[in-house]
């Protein structure tokens, strides 16, 4: 049986239809997020990969790690800006702005143009989040900085919250996810 597609090209598997263990992963998701957001809407059919990512997925989020709520939504609008996925990348533009963003500072990072921050943290995730997606080495200035500002749990937190919304752009790419694109209720 074929399923009709419900976000953007991914056909979504209805909970009742799902196996044992995409069940397993589903509630994993709604535990870990309290909802089912993205690119999750997708991974949740690779039950053993989204049972991975759930507690990451809930880590990255505000409060749960270094990172403020404004740092966070800079390099996600700097990563979703990159990989041009139209999802996360709507999404994200809200959330920064939400954050208290300037809408030209987040218009700007979405185009990829150069910004500043006064807060030192903020202006240090820029650089290295810019500076990675650049595919630019880190030269010793940037990495002392960044240690002095962020220390190694928030240097981690940037590269790895990076690396977490490249996964969520390609998905959401791969299978072509318009900007708030709804797909089945939880």
């Amino acid at each position: 049986m074929t399923r009709t597609p419900t976000f953007g090209r991914y056909a979504e598997i209805p909970y009742d239809e799902m196996t044992a263990e995409q069940q397993e992963a589903y509630r994993s998701l709604i535990e870990n997020r309290g909802r089912l957001p993205g690119p999750t809407k997708i991974w949740v059919e690779n039950a053993k990969l989204a049972k991975l990512l759930a507690p990451l997925g809930a880590y990255l989020q505000p409060a749960g790690f270094s990172l403020s709520l404004r740092e966070r939504e800079i390099a996600v609008v700097l990563v979703t800006g990159k990989w041009h996925s139209a999802y996360p990348l709507a999404a994200h533009e809200r959330h920064g702005k939400e954050a208290g963003l300037p809408a030209e500072t987040v218009d700007a990072l979405v185009a990829g143009l150069p910004v500043s921050f006064s807060d030192p943290r903020e202006q240090i995730v820029y650089e290295t989040a810019s500076a990675l997606l650049g595919a630019r080495w880190i030269g010793e200035g940037l990495y002392r900085r960044a240690l002095a500002l962020l220390g190694h749990d928030g240097v981690s937190d940037v590269i790895v919250l990076m690396g977490y919304y490249t996964a969520a752009s390609f998905t959401l790419a791969f299978y072509d996810v318009a900007a708030g694109a709804p797909g089945l209720a939880p």
